[in-house]
């Protein structure tokens, strides 16, 4: 399974982000998934022992939007536009969650792209569909990736 890039600051997937959720996936080319493992730290609760739903929908926002990468074009980076979410079932905080997401249809420069989130025993605690589109070249200026690039790469863990 090819592992997909992360960066050194992004919240998500940040290697050098302090606070941050440090979460990386691979291509599961098998069954046309992307998939990550996490636990995510009683810090990031919104109940005692329930992660936070802003946390649950970036994880699933994240995961969602690398679905794209499959391909291995690890330059294709679009962003979301729409993002619909259902929280099934509560999300343990210090629990191993495997994070999975795909492509349900993909067109040019936008893509409809899903994500769920499951449980060790394979009970899924929320799921998202979201609509994601390629920026346009002003939204890459005005984020200076072209400084950020070089640190868009696959790490050691």
């Amino acid at each position: 399974m090819q592992k997909q890039p992360g960066s050194r600051n992004c919240f998500v997937c940040g290697r050098q982000n302090e606070i941050g959720l440090k979460m990386t996936w691979v291509n599961d080319i098998d069954n046309n998934q992307i998939r990550s493992v996490v636990t995510i730290p009683e810090s990031f609760n919104g109940y005692p022992g329930i992660v936070h739903g802003g946390i649950v929908a970036t994880m699933l926002d994240e995961t969602s939007g690398r679905a794209i990468l499959i391909d291995g074009d690890m330059d294709k980076l679009f962003v979301t536009a729409r993002l619909d979410i259902k929280y099934r079932n509560p999300t343990p905080t210090d629990t191993p969650l495997t994070v999975v997401g795909w492509v349900i249809k993909q067109k040019g420069s936008y893509a409809q792209v899903a994500a769920e989130i499951r449980l060790p025993d394979g009970k899924v605690t929320a799921e998202c569909t979201a609509l994601v589109v390629k920026p346009t070249e002003e939204f890459y200026a005005n984020c200076n990736w072209d400084e950020e690039k070089e640190f868009w790469k696959v790490y050691e863990d």
